[in-house]
């Protein structure tokens, strides 16, 4: 008897829908066909087991097991579920009516229990597009996928709780989930608060500016000065994420598996911060099963990258592509992936090899020559797509003893969320365009017109700092998000002398 049942296999950040065909008749044998890489092979024994456990009798004929479309390669252990529901249908242990009303995935343990998958959310994105009734799913996948409005979704502990569901004598109850109101009650679950943080008035001041703008930073500044406790604050100063772009961040989070059982939707805005041994393919995504990396993990987020030196060279350049694009593209001789990375990149460094050049009070060590040295471990066009440079001081030890509370978060972002609101009505009509630091060289010289003082100043930084020509641009799309911040209409000659201070790295005097 023929019997098809129905999965998904994930491609990038989305599902295609896989048919499993099985087809039980006379002979002897186990035979799966379709593209299946070894672990779906080995899924004929758990099967076995899972079937003697749940006091199911394995049919002592020929099974063959057909995974289509046959040409895409088939991965992983959640089809486990999908074969096993087939092979009961086939012998009509499972009534095999409405199989194809529904989408089965999940991992089988060899007492017949289920484990949770990755991807639940793209594969109930799929079966509601390709509209099946429902999903049946491991229990601790069962609240993601319930995210997925107008789709029953159906969370199982067992086989035999599956196999009685779908007899109709089973007791699974059907998992239900108010999406906005599950949105809503998680948006600002923010760990760090800038309230925290005594002192670091500039700098604070600086990753204000960044995030209103959309604008990389980069942090400089002796060991223990703060500038990781800085940057792990970020996330609660910008704008809240939208439904949609929480709905985005989720699906590369499930199919990376970094979904919690109680996480349903991820509603804040994520935190990446990989350390700096980690290769170019962790960091961008790909390998031989594709997989997202931590810029795309970023998305919608921070990505932040301490002890910016330290990490390979090689790992640090395939971060200039994505950075201008927003996206990360994986091809393979059968297929091209895209992952999105639309992210803030926040980088830490030490000034010099023993971290106190320039420090006010302890001595740098360093021979003459090492400070260049260490700073040119960036690349000029990596350090050219980062808008603000700051350098961090330590905080006195008068500042750390006084009990008043600094500015909060949510007042800053307040006035952020403000900022990203003249923005977007400036950028309304510019495809793709959405903060100031996205700005290319025409929209930067259509809405960061300078006046002749302005001019002026201009010229004077640029002769006076050594500033080079490329830090021209990035200083004036920082001045807009600074009149931004203000509601200025126009950039003033204020705004620009604080744009031009946020670019140290660019003076010839740095490092000498």
């Amino acid at each position: 008897m023929l019997v098809k049942t129905y999965g998904s296999a994930i491609l990038g950040v989305n599902a295609l829908t896989v048919t499993v065909e099985v087809n039980v008749g006379d002979g002897v044998g186990f035979f799966m066909v379709g593209l299946p890489d070894n672990a779906v092979k080995e899924s004929s024994q758990r099967i076995s087991s899972a079937f003697e456990e749940s006091g199911f009798k394995i049919p002592g004929k020929r099974v063959v097991v057909n995974l289509a479309p046959a040409d895409l390669k088939k991965e992983g252990t959640a089809y486990d579920l999908t074969i096993a529901i087939g092979i009961l249908g086939a012998i009509g242990i499972v009534k095999s009516d409405d199989l194809e009303k529904y989408v089965i995935m999940g991992e089988l343990g060899l007492d017949g229990s289920l484990r949770p998958i990755k991807g639940v959310l793209p594969i109930a994105i799929e079966a509601r597009k390709q509209k099946h009734k429902g999903i049946i799913v491991p229990i601790e996948n069962a609240r993601e996928a319930a995210i997925v409005n107008n789709l029953e979704v159906y969370g199982a502990s067992s086989l035999k709780e599956v196999a009685d569901f779908l007899n109709g004598d089973g007791s699974i109850e059907q998992t239900v989930m108010d999406t906005r109101a599950e949105f809503a009650r998680s948006l600002n679950n923010y760990e760090y608060d800038f309230a925290d943080v005594k002192g670091q008035e500039t700098v604070k001041r600086c990753l204000e500016i960044a995030a209103a703008g959309g604008h990389n930073a980069v942090m400089i500044g002796p060991p223990g000065s703060g500038k990781t406790m800085l940057a792990k604050r970020i996330p609660g100063i910008l704008p809240p994420l939208t439904l949609s772009e929480s709905l985005e961040t989720t699906q590369i989070h499930s199919v990376a598996g970094l979904m919690r059982k109680e996480d349903a939707l991820i509603a804040v805005r994520p935190f990446r911060a990989p350390h700096h041994t980690i290769s170019d393919v962790a960091l961008v995504g790909g390998g031989v099963n594709p997989k997202p990396g931590e810029i795309s993990l970023a998305h919608h987020g921070v990505l932040f990258l301490d002890e910016l030196p330290e990490f390979k060279r090689t790992v640090l350049e395939v971060l200039r592509q994505p950075m201008e694009e927003r996206r990360v593209t994986i091809s393979r001789a059968k297929m091209t992936i895209e992952y999105p990375a639309a992210f803030m990149l926040i980088a830490a460094m030490n000034p010099c090899p023993c971290g106190y050049y320039n420090h006010p009070t302890i001595e740098c060590t360093c021979p003459a020559g090492a400070v260049k040295r260490y700073l040119n471990k960036v690349s000029g066009p990596l350090m050219d797509r980062i808008d603000l440079h700051i350098e961090v001081t330590p905080v006195p030890v008068s500042q750390l003893n006084r009990d008043e509370k600094s500015e909060s978060s949510a007042v800053i972002r307040e006035r952020v969320i403000a900022a990203r609101a003249i923005q977007t009505e400036r950028f309304k009509n510019n495809q793709g365009i959405h903060c100031n630091a996205q700005m290319g060289s025409k929209q930067t010289r259509q809405y960061c017109a300078l006046t002749d003082e302005c001019r002026t100043i201009m010229e004077q930084a640029m002769n006076r700092l050594g500033l080079s020509a490329r830090a021209y641009d990035r200083i004036l799309r920082v001045a807009r998000t600074i009149a931004d911040l203000e509601a200025a209409p126009d950039i003033t000659p204020d705004h620009l002398r604080e744009a031009i201070t946020y670019r140290s790295l660019d003076r010839d005097s740095w490092g000498k």
